[in-house]
C-alpha cells in the first residue's frame, strides 16, 4: 500500500525554497528595472538604433517574464494548501480525487520551482548572455568526428524542446563522416551561465560502426561554451593585432558548396586564437561573426585570467572542473554518466535526442557548491 503523501511538511518545504528564491530574485527590484526598461522602451527615437532597441525589448521582455513566473508560482504554493484542506474536509470518492490532483500539483510545483532555483544560481557576470558554442572532435579518428555530430544534434535538439533559437556560424565537415568542429549560437535567456556548466571534454564509449572487425572504440569530442558580445563590452582589437584570410567555403568530403573567396579565418596574433566562419553568405558578413565570436574568446580569456589572480590569492585550489566531464557509454553496457556531479542515467538515447536538463541541473548546483568551496 502506497504511502501517503505529507502534505503540510512538503508545502513547508516548497515555501521555504520559495522564500530564498524570492530572496535572491528581489522582485521589488525587478520592478524597478521593469520600470526603468519600459521607459527606455517608449522613447521615441528607440528604433534608431535597431540593435540596441532589440536588446532593450528583449531584456524588458525577460524581466517580466522573471516576475510573473516568481509571482504565479507563490500562488500555485497557496492553491495548493487551500487543495489539500478542502480535501481534508471531504470524504469518499471527493476526497481521494482532490488528493489526486493535489499529488499532480505538488511534483509540477516542486519541478517549477527547482527551475527557478536554479535560476537564481547564475550569477556570474555574463550568466545572462547568449552562448557561443563551438564542438571539437579529438582523438579517436573518424569516430571522434561522428561524435562531435551527435554532440551537435544533441545540443540543437536541447535548444528545440526549450524553443531557444539555434544559429550555426561555422561547420567543418571530416573527409570521412561527421564534423571537425562547429560553432553555434544559442538565443535564450541565461543560455550562457546555463551551457557553460557543459564544456569540457566528452568521452564516447560504442562498438565503432566504422570498424569492419566490430571493436569496441575510445573517442573524445571538446566542447567550448563563451558568453555572446554585446555592444556595450569594450573589447577594442587593433587590426595589427589581426591576420585575415579568406579561402572557398565548402561542404562534406571537401565538396565546394561556394564558388567565391567568403569564407574568413581571423587570427589573434598576440594570443594565438583563431575564428573561422563559412555559413554566412558574404564575406562581409561571414567576417563579422568572426570577430563577433573573437571578441567574445577575449572577453572569456580576459574574465579567466582575473579569476586566476583571484584564486591565487586564495591559495591551492583544485584544477579546472570542466575537463573529462561526461561519458556516454553505449556498450558493455548503457550509461551516460557526469564524472564531476556523478548523476548518471541508462537511456543513452535520451540524452543524445536532448534530454540533458538534469546533467545541466546537477552541474551547475555543483559549481555552485565549488565556488563557495573556495570563498
Amino acid at each position: 500500500m502506497p504511502v501517503a503523501t505529507d502534505f503540510p511538511a512538503e508545502i513547508e518545504q516548497l515555501r521555504h525554497t520559495y522564500a530564498s528564491v524570492v530572496a535572491v530574485t528581489d522582485p521589488e527590484a525587478l520592478r524597478g528595472r521593469i520600470a526603468e526598461l519600459s521607459e527606455q522602451a517608449a522613447a521615441p527615437d528607440l528604433w534608431d538604433d535597431p540593435d540596441a532597441a532589440q536588446a532593450v525589448t528583449s531584456a524588458l521582455s525577460h524581466a517580466q517574464a522573471d516576475l510573473k513566473r516568481v509571482q504565479a508560482l507563490g500562488g500555485r504554493i497557496d492553491d495548493l494548501e487551500t487543495m489539500v484542506e478542502m480535501a481534508g474536509e471531504e470524504s469518499g470518492a471527493d476526497a481521494e480525487e482532490l488528493l489526486a490532483e493535489a499529488e499532480r500539483d505538488l511534483a509540477a510545483v516542486r519541478k517549477d520551482l527547482s527551475d527557478l532555483e536554479i535560476r537564481t544560481l547564475l550569477s556570474g557576470e555574463y550568466d545572462q548572455r547568449d552562448a557561443v558554442v563551438t564542438i571539437r572532435s579529438g582523438a579517436g579518428g573518424v569516430d571522434a568526428a561522428d561524435f562531435a555530430e551527435m554532440l551537435l544534434r544533441m545540443y540543437t535538439r536541447w535548444a528545440e524542446r526549450h524553443d531557444y533559437p539555434v544559429k550555426i556560424l561555422n561547420t567543418s565537415y571530416a573527409e570521412e563522416a561527421g564534423l571537425k568542429s562547429v560553432t553555434f549560437e544559442v538565443h535564450a535567456p541565461y543560455a550562457y551561465g546555463t551551457l557553460s556548466v557543459e564544456g569540457g571534454t566528452h568521452r564516447l564509449v560504442r562498438i565503432s560502426p566504422f570498424d569492419n572487425q566490430g571493436r569496441r572504440q575510445t573517442s573524445f569530442a571538446a566542447v567550448e561554451v563563451i558568453p555572446l558580445i554585446e555592444s556595450t563590452d569594450h573589447i577594442d582589437i587593433p587590426e595589427t593585432d589581426i591576420r585575415v584570410d579568406v579561402f572557398r567555403s565548402s561542404g562534406p568530403g571537401g565538396q565546394s558548396v561556394n564558388t567565391t573567396d567568403s569564407a574568413v579565418r581571423i587570427t589573434h596574433l598576440p594570443t594565438g586564437l583563431v575564428v573561422s566562419m563559412q555559413d554566412e553568405k558574404s564575406q562581409i558578413q561571414n567576417r563579422a561573426a568572426a570577430m563577433r565570436v573573437l571578441q567574445s574568446r577575449l572577453l572569456l580569456l580576459k574574465q579567466q585570467e582575473e579569476d586566476a589572480k583571484k584564486k591565487e590569492l586564495a591559495g591551492d585550489v583544485k584544477a579546472s572542473w570542466g575537463d573529462q566531464m561526461r561519458s556516454y557509454v553505449l556498450n558493455p553496457y548503457q550509461m551516460v554518466k557526469d564524472l564531476r556531479t556523478n548523476y548518471e542515467v541508462g537511456n543513452p538515447d535520451s540524452v543524445f535526442d536532448g534530454d540533458i536538463d538534469a546533467f545541466i541541473d546537477a552541474g551547475i548546483r555543483w559549481r555552485k557548491q565549488q565556488e563557495q568551496a573556495v570563498d
